[in-house]
């Protein structure tokens, strides 16, 4: 099957504060992400992968929205929204912070940004969260304020984004942690600089107050900066977001799943045990209790190459079979180059979760066999 259908443009999908700046630069394909059009690519996946392995590339990532939480209970309520444990959380520090409903199924998994004392963004790109945190603000009592916050980032990723940065503020940066942030002025524009991002690689994501005036500055801004650095915009580098083990809600979780079935080796999941409560908090330690009769694994898979994930190649799951009977699906999975192999994420059962056991996977190319490894397929290169 072989279909490039168009991507309507009109006023019914939300454009991003960057949409038409990132637009210049010549988009070949937009996906929809948190109801707005977001740059997929801009030539070759490929060579935009290696772009961002060699030199630096761009990203809109406007379609991040920041759900805004202030207010005197802003603390207590972002506590109550997400599983993680928020008590040693300062000023300036993130964390990857799930979302879950009372099932202890997956609403969404947004970065979360202290940037005040009682000011917290969830930078998130489902649409749901906004909703979500407004009827829980609603029902609960808490006194705070729950907003869309006119706040949009843009992604630096790369081997040079670094480089990128320092010449955009200043020295300070070098010193900066994952999932630590800063506050900087940049040309009379506000933004908070955090050092995150949807790759395996350095990177960073610059988050603009004012969006809706100051989005093309920004952009031509950072551009400009990192031209002496091979900096090319791109869209999300799909390939090194699953190289390293890096999931994509809608994709390899949901509402229909729990963390303890997709990321079970992360060892804050230990942080359900805290004392404040939060929503799902019940649902999930009978889940740990009972364990789960599935698992999002690692696979590499044999074969031609299944394409780029982002290139039209995987418009569905790959069916997972073992002896004969379908088991499960591959739920993202891309050719990568720097591996010289095929791999994905394969939700199976339990009994077949361990690493070395051999599964077939029904790709675009006929069955193939695969194997379970464990996953980061590469650890983190920044």
């Amino acid at each position: 099957m072989n279909w490039h259908p168009e991507i309507l443009l009109y006023t019914r999908l939300r454009k991003s504060p960057y949409f038409h700046a990132s637009g210049r630069h010549g988009v070949e394909a937009y996906s929809v992400v948190n109801h707005q059009y977001h740059p997929r690519r801009y030539g070759d996946p490929i060579k935009e992968y290696w772009t961002l392995v060699n030199d630096v590339t761009l990203w809109d990532v406007g379609a991040e929205r920041q759900v805004e939480i202030t207010g005197p209970d802003a603390w207590e309520f972002s506590n109550m929204l997400t599983m993680r444990d928020l008590s040693d959380l300062k000023v300036d520090q993130g964390k990857y912070a799930l979302i879950t409903k009372a099932d202890g199924g997956i609403i969404s998994d947004p970065v979360l940004l202290r940037v005040d004392d009682q000011r917290f963004w969830f930078s998130t790109a489902e649409s749901t969260l906004l909703v979500w945190a407004y009827a829980c603000a609603h029902w609960s009592g808490m006194d705070v304020h729950v907003q869309e916050a006119d706040i949009s980032p843009v992604q630096v990723q790369g081997q040079k984004a670094l480089d990128v940065m320092v010449d955009l503020f200043d020295d300070s940066i070098k010193d900066m942690r994952r999932y630590w942030s800063k506050r900087y002025e940049l040309d009379g524009m506000d933004v908070v600089v955090s050092r995150t991002g949807f790759t395996n690689v350095a990177g960073y994501e610059i988050y603009l107050e004012n969006a809706k005036r100051d989005a093309d500055k920004l952009w031509e801004t950072v551009y400009e900066a990192g031209q002496p650095h091979g900096m090319r915009v791109t869209g999300p580098v799909h390939i090194s977001r699953i190289e390293g083990g890096i999931l994509s809600y809608d994709a390899d979780m949901d509402l229909d799943t729990n963390p303890f079935e997709v990321l079970f080796h992360y060892p804050w999941l230990d942080e359900i045990d805290q004392e404040a409560s939060f929503i799902g908090q019940a649902a999930l330690k009978e889940i740990r209790d009972k364990g789960v009769d599935r698992k999002l694994v690692g696979v590499e898979i044999s074969g031609p190459s299944v394409g780029s994930y982002i290139d039209g190649s995987m418009p569905e799951v790959f069916p997972v079979h073992r002896n004969g009977t379908e088991i499960g699906y591959v739920s993202s999975a891309c050719y990568s180059p720097r591996l010289e192999k095929n791999i994905g994420f394969a939700m199976v059962p339990v009994d077949c979760s361990d690493n070395d056991i051999t599964l077939q996977v029904e790709t675009r190319h006929g069955m193939e066999t695969a194997t379970v490894v464990e996953k980061p397929f590469l650890g983190y290169q920044g």
